[in-house]
């Protein structure tokens, strides 16, 4: 069939676009909303779940022409569900789908499958079942557009505004702790970051701005409520509970896979925060943090003076941690839900070296083999010192006495 355009939809094709109904079903609401909102634009009756017993009960209210279904989904325990009969596979629990829909209820409607497994045994049981295709995470939406036209039979352009936008293979939820940043945010680029890459949420916190900060973010957030949301803090606490409580927050929602954060400034840009994303998404590390010194590849400060300063507070950081890290207080680290579970709860004893209370929290749940085990310090392709972040030599002394702090603390 040929590709239909808003411009050239006679009534008949009108009339099938707007009875072609797609249920699409993932645990993630950004990944649901992601393809609500593309098949949506592309002239389809959508309907979205975020689990196997709801999309069971929408498949048979609905009665979709297609169903998209993530293969991992979390099985929700829940009252309701515990006398259900269906038999849920947890390692794949979305091809219960599938079995429901060809085996159970024996109807032809197509599956198509979306995982970030690529598991051969789970792919192959998959088709086996009777799904039409498998998409591989990260989506496309180009492509998804593409094969659900394929499938359907008919489909329209993609707009010109959804190209070149993707569903990565984890959802991830960033911090930003937002101090009187009225002049100097950078709204723009966020809003350009969270268009092009559908699987991260920006949560900024208003840490007690004095200035219109706030104001900022909620213009910032008109037209992206899905993907921003603002914490905000009536008095200012400093970089370190602004990025607790934010933190927290996050990770009680079930649909993020990491959560991190990342100064405002956006000194650490986002192509290098991403590669921090796979390095943890590819490996067993709890933690991976964002690393400037030069001799790992990174642009430091050319300064003697600031070099001088900053090789002796990490000489003393390394000592007081007994771990060998080279820069352990770049704004810029992603984690697990479970390091926030273990070492967030409780208030960091200083404002701004809460990264090596980080650590020295997880020395003491996992024990320092582990903790050194469970970490990755990532170079950073590229850093750029922004006005006003540089250490003056008084902040260097205070530095140097809240490492004394946590040494005693800690201890």
């Amino acid at each position: 069939m040929e590709i239909l355009t808003d411009a050239y939809l006679n009534p008949k094709q009108r009339k099938l676009m707007t009875i072609m109904k797609i249920l699409v079903v993932d645990d993630q609401e950004l990944v649901v909303l992601s393809l609500e909102k593309c098949l949506t634009d592309l002239g389809y009756d959508v309907v979205g779940s975020n689990n196997v017993f709801d999309a069971i009960k929408k498949y048979d209210q609905f009665g979709p022409n297609l169903v998209i279904a993530d293969i991992n989904m979390p099985v929700l325990e829940v009252e309701s569900q515990k006398n259900d009969t269906t038999n849920i596979n947890e390692k794949a629990s979305g091809l219960e789908i599938v079995k429901f829909i060809k085996k159970i209820r024996k109807h032809d409607t197509p599956v198509m499958i979306l995982s970030a497994n690529n598991a051969e045994d789970i792919i192959v049981k998959g088709f086996e079942l009777g799904a039409a295709d498998y998409m591989k995470k990260p989506l496309s939406l180009s492509e998804i557009g593409a094969r659900v036209k394929r499938l359907t039979g008919c489909g329209m352009v993609l707009p010109h505004a959804n190209k070149n936008r993707n569903i990565m293979g984890a959802c991830v939820g960033i911090v930003i702790p937002c101090y009187n940043e009225e002049t100097r945010l950078s709204g723009e680029e966020f809003k350009a970051f969270i268009h092009r890459n559908l699987n991260y949420h920006l949560c900024f916190v208003n840490d007690g701005s004095k200035d219109n900060t706030l104001g900022v973010l909620q213009e910032l957030r008109k037209g992206n409520e899905d993907r921003i949301s603002i914490y905000n803090c009536e008095k200012n606490g400093g970089k370190a509970e602004a990025v607790r409580l934010g933190l927290l927050h996050l990770a009680k929602e079930n649909q993020f896979d990491y959560v991190g954060f990342l100064d405002a400034d956006l000194s650490t840009d986002f192509d290098d925060y991403d590669d921090m994303v796979q390095t943890i998404r590819n490996s067993d590390y709890q933690i991976v943090s964002g690393s400037r010194i030069s001799r790992m590849g990174a642009d430091i400060a050319k300064e003697s003076s600031r070099k001088v300063i900053s090789k002796i507070i990490n000489t003393i950081i390394r000592k007081t941690l007994g771990m060998d890290f080279k820069d352990t207080q770049c704004g810029a680290k992603i984690m697990t839900k479970e390091i926030v579970a273990h070492t967030f709860q409780k208030k960091f004893l200083t404002k701004w070296l809460f990264d090596v209370e980080i650590f020295m929290r997880m020395k003491k749940v996992y024990g320092p083999e582990k903790a050194k085990a469970l970490i990755c310090e990532k170079p950073l392709k590229r850093w750029v010192h922004m006005d006003g972040s540089k250490l003056s030599l008084k902040d260097s002394l205070k530095i140097a006495g809240q490492i004394g702090q946590i040494a005693i603390h800690y201890r």
